[in-house]
């Protein structure tokens, strides 16, 4: 008996799994490793922040999946390997035995390079986290919504732009249902009002209240770079600048953050403490909520456990996506760079990656040759606005339309319906 053990679950060991449970290998005993049982996907996330897809619609669920494969999963973090006697060490559960390994763990925001940030800031990654904030800041808005509320987003890439866009689309729908269940008791009480004869004088004062109302919340998006999403061609970056200006979304380019702090003040304990940024140029800002969305960083132990890795910590891998130092070791998604074909941190490279990883882990077991495989060089991305539309960059094209969100609605929809109503078999932990 062989074991392979899976260390996260990303994108692509939900392929795999997934291919393991239509092929399975005999002799061959799966484990995964994985600190949570829902593994969002990272398409159908923005539309989960603007309210458009709920919880079960954007994660898949790797209990289920597991038993589909067969496959054994253990509930735990992964923090070290011991090659010397082929364990996985974990934060809490004993170390994991393996002959063949494969990592999917993802990235998060660098943040530790800023002071305060790793304390008071809230990476996009891991996303349980992010989201447990962005839901408890949603309650708040909807108990409390009329306190002022001022958020950061630091980072001007594809995810902070989105995020902003759907962030603004959420709070723009909470504060239009509060707006539309006011008006059925103000339209009440200003017909009251008129029969009294005030109803012109009541009408002037809600109307300057709601011009007050209007800037109850602010975003705020922060990017060091002359301009948004540089990975994209112009007229992309242009016209996503031009959609958060008119959203009212104030947007701070050439402002390099270099400090993150927390307010001492007393403040209502049922609001969070505010923070403060500080920019290089002395530009500082208070706030209730920062979000950080920027470049990626890899976790700490692949390099400190002996893999190769590259200048930003990432394992490296060869064109099969097998480790260039350790055979034994395969690497996929956001984790892994692979030498020969550089490319962004993008979840379309870490689905196309499931199907051939499947096969070469199979290879490898089987003792037959590997399958080299060639990302693609470019890729369609489609960024949702926020509002049902979307805009679809590659390389020098841009289109925007309402109907592309739906095509897109209609791709991540599919990914997902690969891993539901799944067979149950195998054990689970």
């Amino acid at each position: 008996m062989k074991d392979l053990v899976l260390i996260g679950g990303g994108h692509s060991h939900a392929i795999v799994l997934k291919m393991f449970g239509i092929k399975p290998l005999p002799g061959v005993r799966l484990t995964l490793i994985s600190d949570v049982l829902h593994a969002p996907y990272s398409g159908m996330l923005p539309g989960h922040v603007a309210g458009f897809y709920d919880y079960d619609e954007c994660h898949i669920d790797l209990r289920s999946l597991a038993e589909f494969a067969g496959c054994q999963i253990l509930v735990d973090r992964a923090i070290a390997i011991d090659f010397s006697k082929n364990l996985v060490i974990c934060q809490t559960r004993p170390p994991v035995n393996f002959d063949l390994l494969s990592v999917d763990i993802g990235s998060t925001p660098a943040t530790l390079s800023v002071p305060g940030a790793a304390e008071y800031a809230i990476p996009a990654k891991p996303v349980p986290e992010f989201l447990a904030s962005w839901n408890q800041l949603i309650s708040e808005r909807q108990n409390h919504p009329q306190k002022p509320l001022r958020i950061v987003i630091v980072g001007g890439g594809a995810g902070g732009v989105e995020l902003a866009l759907n962030m603004q689309s959420r709070l723009g729908k909470e504060e239009g249902r509060r707006k539309k269940e006011e008006g059925r008791g103000k339209k009440e009480e200003g017909r009251r009002k008129r029969e009294e004869g005030r109803g012109k004088k009541e009408e002037g004062r809600r109307k300057r209240e709601e011009k007050l109302e209007n800037l109850s919340s602010e975003i705020h998006l922060f990017h060091s770079g002359a301009e948004l999403m540089q990975g994209h061609n112009q007229r992309v970056r242009r016209r996503l600048k031009e959609i958060l200006i008119n959203r009212g979304v104030k947007v701070h380019l050439q402002e390099k953050v270099c400090a993150v702090k927390k307010i001492e003040r007393e403040t209502n304990p049922q609001f969070p403490t505010n923070y403060q940024i500080s920019c290089k140029s002395g530009l500082e800002l208070e706030c209730d909520r920062i979000f950080w969305v920027t470049q990626a960083s890899a976790a700490h132990w692949i390099r400190e456990s002996g893999l190769a890795a590259d200048s930003n910590g990432f394992m490296q891998v060869n064109d099969c996506l097998q480790s260039v130092s350790h055979p034994n070791v395969f690497g996929s998604g956001d984790i892994a760079a692979m030498v020969n074909y550089p490319r962004p941190k993008a979840g379309v490279f870490a689905v196309r990656q499931g199907k051939p990883l499947f096969e070469n882990l199979q290879q490898f077991l089987l003792e037959k040759p590997l399958k080299p495989f060639v990302p693609q060089e470019q890729y369609l991305g489609l960024i949702g606005t926020g509002n049902k539309r979307a805009i679809a960059s590659r390389g020098n094209f841009m289109w925007e339309s309402w109907l592309l969100w739906y095509w897109k609605d209609w791709i991540d929809r599919q990914f997902m319906q690969k891993f539901t109503n799944l067979p149950k078999t195998g054990d689970t932990k």
